[in-house]
């Protein structure tokens, strides 16, 4: 009996929600600011921790920071760092959470200039970087150009916004497509080009 499912990146295993994030999601260019600046949050809240942990929290996390509002959440404080560490459903981590706060401001900053989209997609010009990789092993963690970014962000007051923490973020927003050559999703995201 030969197998109907299609080829993906290694790293998917056989979850459906993971399947489903890998097939419909992953490697998508975004170009909504909001919806970018949710995925960083999400990124930043994923270290030390597997994106699948995430994954499945991902709407308790919508819920607990009213579907990721910079507006609301930028005016939050100490009460509702409180209210979040006694949230059983998200990753109950002060630093994350306070870093969750402060980078609201920082994205409002953003957005009030040049729009956090222009902002992030600059870096690769406007158009998706298209490394083809064919196997895991040879897809980097971090890269000279997440370096950079990191730093600009750290630099615009961002937290948890490493250079392994952007990077992920890029392949998962689409500004670098690394789903693998062998991947039934590579060539259809490599079209879409940003």
């Amino acid at each position: 009996m030969h197998s109907t499912e299609p080829s993906r990146c290694p790293w998917v295993g056989q979850e459906p929600i993971y399947q489903a994030y890998h097939d419909q999601e992953w490697g998508v260019p975004e170009r909504d600011g909001r919806a970018l600046w949710e995925k960083l949050v999400l990124d930043g809240f994923q270290a030390g921790l597997s994106w699948i942990t995430i994954l499945k929290k991902r709407e308790n996390f919508r819920a607990a920071f009213q579907g990721f509002d910079p507006e609301v959440i930028a005016r939050w404080g100490e009460d509702d760092v409180q209210r979040l560490l006694g949230d059983a459903g998200i990753i109950r981590h002060r630093g994350k959470i306070e870093a969750t706060i402060g980078n609201a401001r920082a994205y409002l900053e953003i957005e009030a200039g040049e729009g956090f989209d222009q902002f992030l997609w600059k870096y690769v010009d406007g158009v998706a970087l298209q490394p083809r990789f064919a196997r895991q092993e040879d897809v980097p963690p971090a890269t000279a150009l997440s370096e950079r970014v990191s730093k600009d962000l750290r630099k615009a007051g961002f937290r948890f916004v490493g250079p392994t923490i952007v990077y992920a973020f890029m392949e998962a927003c689409g500004l670098v497509n690394d789903h693998l050559t062998g991947c039934h999703c590579h060539e259809r995201i490599a079209a879409m080009k940003g």
